[in-house]
């Protein structure tokens, strides 16, 4: 195939996802760019187009697309040595394992490697079951676990939960998160939720499982102390955490790993996405004594195989030599004030900023969710139209996502706050110029 392809391809490419993918399948925009290469921070187009990536193909190129360093090794082990399986003895997924113990909390040093996020997730809630010999789970509202059944049922979005026969295992309490309510009141009320479940039932769960920051959620952070009082209150009923670091393992929000902002260790760590910077790899870390109980055999096919074991090494080398983590924290701040003075300016638009690190959202605001989302999809495309991705979440689908690649740069995010500020400037005006008092749907 032809590295760079017509302009004209782009329906093409369309065509044939319409015709051979499932209507699940979608994506953001009206009119799709087709990519056809990545550099580092930037993704270009069929055109030849250029456009800063502040989305990472949500948070997994973290070290940027193509990173030479990254690629250089991951292409010396493919022309070595491809696959194996875990049941045959090869040095990277070992060598693998034991760097991780290196960055993960301490106590966390049994690892075991699969291909994705769901995968991992669903190892780690069947850890739990094989641990404590329970069968229930307890997850937040408005999380995102996988697309598997088990994942599927910890799954608080309902947009995600397609399958039609979950168990009804889990119990879902409220996030400590409430429009309306102030951080201490929403984590309060989170753990009454909490506190009732586990008087209801707690004989019978076996573990919690908990983005430590949820980001198809809308990047809706705990307070400081709210995961302190959940792990205490699991830890009377025995009961097992689960830090599902997917989305902000690696860098992401300014630490190694999330739950260090919170100061609490998991008893089951899940990451995959910038461990692999775009190759395949996931993996479940728990302890010694936890990972005991996973004694029947057992294996993964692809799971650690040599390609995505030797990536995922450069990819800790690389985010250590280039000082991602704190780059991560100090570009964040850059970032978050540079929204937050666009809160500022534009506040009938810009409803919220929230986020740590490279993980921020941007929450905006129309006459009603439906109008709120159709204005995110609108700058979406406005921004694209101008040279910068930027992704979409919350449970109403109306929160800008900026999770660049942590190799972006403070001349980036200067010049895509400036194309931003020039796309709500355009997007003001026109309001002001519309049927007097109709905002967005909403009259005032």
């Amino acid at each position: 195939m032809s590295e760079i392809l017509k302009p004209m391809d782009t329906k093409r490419i369309l065509e044939l996802r319409g015709d051979y993918f499932y209507p699940c399948t979608q994506h953001f925009y009206r009119q799709p760019p087709l990519i056809v290469r990545g550099v580092m921070q930037y993704l270009f187009d069929a055109c030849g187009k250029r456009y800063t990536d502040f989305f990472a193909g949500v948070s997994v190129v973290a070290c940027g697309h193509c990173n030479p360093v990254i690629a250089e090794a991951t292409a010396a082990q493919l022309k070595r040595l491809q696959h194996t399986s875990t049941i045959y003895l090869t040095e990277p997924n070992a060598m693998l394992a034991q760097r991780l113990t290196e960055v993960l909390p301490e106590g966390l040093k049994r690892t075991f490697f699969v291909n994705s996020g769901t995968e991992a997730n669903e190892g780690a809630l069947l850890l739990a079951r094989r641990y404590t010999g329970r069968r229930d789970f307890i997850a937040l509202e408005h999380s995102l676990h996988g697309r598997s059944h088990l994942t599927m049922e910890v799954t608080g979005l309902a947009m995600w939960r397609s399958d039609p026969f979950l168990e009804g295992s889990t119990a879902f309490i409220p996030r400590p998160f409430q429009p309306g309510l102030t951080e201490g009141e929403a984590a309060m009320r989170s753990l009454e939720a909490l506190d009732q479940v586990l008087e209801q039932r707690g004989g019978n769960i076996a573990a919690m499982i908990v983005e430590p920051i949820q980001g198809n959620g809308g990047i809706i952070i705990p307070p400081a102390e709210y995961f302190h009082e959940v792990k205490k209150r699991l830890d009377r009923f025995g009961i097992l955490l689960i830090a599902d670091e997917i989305q902000t393992g690696f860098g992401r929000t300014g630490q190694m790993f999330a739950m260090e902002h919170f100061g609490v260790a998991p008893d089951i760590m899940t990451m995959a996405k910038a461990l692999g910077n775009g190759v395949p790899v996931a993996a479940f870390s728990t302890t010694d004594a936890i990972a005991a109980s996973m004694n029947q055999p057992s294996a993964s096919t692809f799971g650690g195989n040599p390609v995505a074991a030797v990536t995922a090494l450069a990819v800790l080398d690389y985010i250590r030599d280039a000082g991602l983590v704190s780059r991560s924290k100090l570009l964040g701040e850059t970032l978050h004030a540079g929204l937050k003075q666009m809160q500022e300016r534009y506040d009938t638009l810009v409803a919220d900023v929230r986020g740590s690190g490279l993980m921020i959202g941007a929450e905006l605001s129309g006459g009603s969710p439906e109008e709120s989302a159709r204005l995110v999809d609108r700058v979406l495309e406005d921004m694209k139209e101008r040279g910068f991705i930027i992704g979409k979440n919350g449970i109403h689908r109306n929160v800008l996502a900026f999770q660049p690649p942590l190799v972006i740069t403070g001349e980036d995010i200067r010049l895509m706050l400036d194309a931003l500020d020039q796309v709500l400037t355009t997007i003001r005006q026109e309001a002001d110029h519309s049927e007097p008092h109709l905002v967005y749907g909403k009259r005032e």
